[in-house]
C-alpha cells in the first residue's frame, strides 16, 4: 500500500518538494507519494486533523504554520522545544510527532562554504526572526561562531529568539536600519526572510552596500536561484550561497526520519539548480 506524505503552508504553489521527494521515492524504490496542502491560516487544526485522520505517514510544515503547530502535536522532540518551531511532522502508530530540521539542514548547507574553523571566527548576521530564524539560529549556536546578531523590523521579535535560546555565543538584537550602518562588520549575512520571494523577486530585505569583501552572503530563498539580495552582494564582491543546498539538506532530513533513507543530495542539488537555470551562486 502506498504511503502518503506532503507539505502543508500557504501558498504553497510554489514549493518544489513534491518533485524532491517524489523523486526520492523513485529512485530508492519506496512506494509513497508526496503531496502539497494549502491550508487556510484558519483552519490549521482543523487540517492536522485530517492528516491524521487520514494517516499521512509524514510531512513538512512551512509558512506559516511553523510554529502554531507545535501545539496541535502529540510530541515535539527536544531541539524543536528548543527552537520553538516545527518543519517536519512523522506520524508514529497515530501519535504525531514534530522535529525540525531547518537549521541543521541550514548548517549542512553553509559547512559547504566555510569550514567549522572559519564559522568559529565569524561574526553572523541573522535577517529576520522567524520560524525558519530560529532553526538556523539554534543551529548556528552549535558551531560557536565569535558572535550572532538577529535584525527585524521589530526589534522586539529579534530579542525574544535570543532570548528563547540560551547560548554561550554572544548574541544581540538590532533593527534592520541598526544591522545597514554596521553591515561592514560582518563575516556572514543570512536572509531568513522571504523578502525577494517569486512572485516579488526585486525587493531586497536590506540595503546591501556597505558588506565587506569576501564577507559570505546566504539567502535561504531558492525560487529565484539568484536573489535580488543575492545579486546586489555580488556587486560588493560578496561570495553568495543560495537556498537549494537548505532546501534539499533538510529535506533529506526528512525523508530520513521518514524512511530510514539518506537520499543523494548532491545529485538533488545539481539538478535542482539546473532545472531552476543554474549553475549554482
Amino acid at each position: 500500500m502506498t504511503s502518503l506524505y506532503g507539505v502543508i503552508g500557504n501558498p504553497i504553489t510554489h514549493s518544489r518538494s513534491p518533485q524532491m521527494h517524489n523523486r526520492w521515492f523513485a529512485e530508492e524504490g519506496i512506494d509513497g507519494q508526496y503531496f502539497p496542502f494549502d491550508i487556510e491560516p484558519g483552519r490549521l487544526e482543523e487540517a492536522v486533523r485530517g492528516m491524521k485522520a487520514l494517516n499521512i505517514a509524514g510531512w513538512n510544515v512551512t509558512i506559516p504554520f511553523k510554529e502554531a503547530i507545535m501545539p496541535l502535536l502529540d510530541q515535539v522532540d527536544d531541539d524543536a522545544i528548543k527552537i520553538g518551531a516545527v518543519n517536519t511532522v512523522k506520524n508514529c502508530k497515530g501519535r504525531l510527532v514534530g522535529s525540525n530540521t531547518d537549521g541543521a539542514g541550514f548548517a549542512a548547507s553553509l559547512l559547504e562554504k566555510r569550514t567549522t574553523e572559519d564559522i568559529k571566527q565569524s561574526s553572523i548576521l541573522i535577517i529576520g526572526a522567524g520560524g525558519a530564524a530560529k532553526g538556523i539560529y539554534y543551529a548556528l549556536t552549535k558551531l560557536t561562531p565569535a558572535s550572532i546578531t538577529v535584525a527585524n523590523r521589530t526589534e522586539e521579535r529579534a530579542v525574544s529568539l535570543i532570548q528563547s535560546i540560551i547560548t554561550p555565543v554572544k548574541a544581540q538584537a538590532v533593527t534592520i536600519q541598526e544591522c545597514e550602518k554596521l553591515l561592514s562588520s560582518y563575516d556572514i549575512v543570512i536572509n531568513t526572510s522571504s523578502v525577494g520571494m517569486f512572485p516579488h523577486t526585486e525587493r531586497l530585505p536590506i540595503h546591501v552596500s556597505g558588506l565587506k569583501n569576501n564577507a559570505l552572503a546566504a539567502d535561504i530563498i531558492y525560487n529565484p536561484l539568484e536573489t535580488a539580495f543575492l545579486k546586489e552582494a555580488k556587486k560588493c564582491k560578496a561570495d553568495t550561497l543560495n537556498g537549494v543546498g537548505m532546501f534539499v539538506h533538510q529535506g533529506a532530513m526528512s525523508f530520513n526520519q521518514w524512511t530510514g533513507t539518506r537520499p543523494d543530495t548532491v545529485k538533488a542539488i545539481s539538478r535542482i539548480t539546473e532545472e531552476l537555470g543554474g549553475p549554482s551562486c
